[in-house]
């Protein structure tokens, strides 16, 4: 119960960058509100490695927003990217959400068939080294 109070707090705060105390206030009754799931020790290592991913995400956004200001990407596409398989709607949520907070990417849509459809701003690259990297990122063209 607490860390699913502490988890979705988090995810207000790091939507919302305001620590006002209305903010707060506003934070901790939606957390409480929604509806909370079952969880086992698996799902819970799964919501671990979620917030792991969401703490590592926030320098990356900052160094993906600087980089964009000082070289800015021209190239964009949308790739398809492969869901872990038997993913919670939560976990898929925070999934969405992490590729959506760094700002080189967004999520278009999720395919049930266990895909996304990202789309993302680049740089560009030389033919050899786009498809070397989406082979090794498990990601395809469209």
């Amino acid at each position: 119960m607490i860390g699913h109070l502490i988890l979705r707090l988090t995810i207000w705060f790091l939507l919302t960058a305001n620590f006002s105390v209305p903010n707060i206030i506003i934070g901790i009754a939606i957390a409480v509100l929604l509806p909370g799931g079952s969880t086992s020790p698996e799902r819970l290592k799964d919501l671990l490695r979620a917030l792991f991913k969401i703490i590592v995400a926030i320098p990356k956004a900052y160094l993906e927003a600087i980089e964009l200001i000082f070289r800015p990407h021209t190239q964009e596409k949308i790739v398809m990217e492969r869901v872990q398989s038997r993913r919670s709607p939560g976990l898929v949520f925070l999934d969405i959400f992490l590729i959506t907070f760094t700002p080189k990417t967004i999520v278009l849509k999720y395919h049930e068939a266990g895909w996304y459809e990202v789309h993302e701003v680049r740089r560009r690259k030389r033919r050899k080294e786009r498809q070397d990297e989406m082979e090794e990122n498990g990601t395809k063209e469209i």
